[in-house]
């Protein structure tokens, strides 16, 4: 059977976009970023980072400039999510959404500089109503990170440099939706060896009893695993 698949252009008015879902955690909650919308339709709505994607660019690449001109580097883990492609999403037009997510660490500098561009921060669990699909978007990423975090050391974006136990357990309870069992947490994690122990410590409240020990992640030893194949499952 042969199908007929030319087309006259003129037929055809589409635009493409990119939104970006910015997923970081502030050491007690999963953060994402939200921006707002400048201009008609939805002016002053909530939006995920976004912009059109030219003829001539490839959807990546303008991810990655959305990332760049966000954080001033590109080089975050960045995955594809999905299209979203429904005719009416948007009032404007025939616009279809090929959208992504990134893990970024979170810091002072960046916070503050994304806060005076009139950027926020919003945990994932009061993130208001947004303007398009973009709730869809948001939900559709929220549900690959939880998959993807039960394989994947994300905290090696997510966390700082060195962190506590309890930074860790509270990363995976966000993710998850769920909560862990402190001693059985602890004991699956430095069961993976991939945490060393810094040998520094930090009084994580003043009505901390005692300092909290620091670990870092062993980038070498989770290296050295997946080049041999080993599918590490965390919890």
């Amino acid at each position: 059977m042969s199908m007929r698949i030319d087309f006259d252009p003129s037929d055809f008015n589409v635009a493409l976009a990119t939104s970006v879902v910015v997923f970081g955690f502030d050491g007690h909650q999963l953060v994402t970023l939200l921006a707002t919308k400048v201009g008609e339709p939805y002016e002053g709505a909530h939006i995920l980072p976004s912009a059109v994607i030219q003829p001539a660019e490839a959807p990546e690449n303008v991810a990655k400039t959305i990332l760049r001109v966000l954080t001033g580097r590109d080089d975050w883990p960045l995955e594809q999510l999905n299209s979203f492609a429904n005719p009416y999403r948007n009032p404007s037009g025939r616009v279809v959404n090929i959208a992504y997510y990134c893990l970024v660490r979170l810091s002072d500098e960046l916070k503050a500089g994304l806060e005076s561009k009139g950027y926020v921060w919003v945990p994932v669990q009061k993130v208001p109503s947004m303007a398009y699909d973009h709730d869809e978007v948001l939900a559709y990423a929220r549900e690959r990170f939880k998959r993807r975090v039960k394989r994947r050391p994300v905290g090696f974006t997510l966390l700082p440099r060195e962190f506590t136990l309890n930074e860790i357990q509270r990363l995976y309870e966000c993710a998850l939706g769920k909560k862990f069992d402190k001693r059985n947490f602890r004991r699956k994690v430095l069961k993976s060896q991939l945490l060393i122990e810094t040998g520094n410590s930090v009084r994580s409240s003043a009505k901390a009893k005692r300092p909290s020990r620091l670990y870092m992640f062993d980038e070498k030893k989770y290296q050295t695993l997946t080049l041999k194949g080993y599918d590490i499952v965390y919890f």
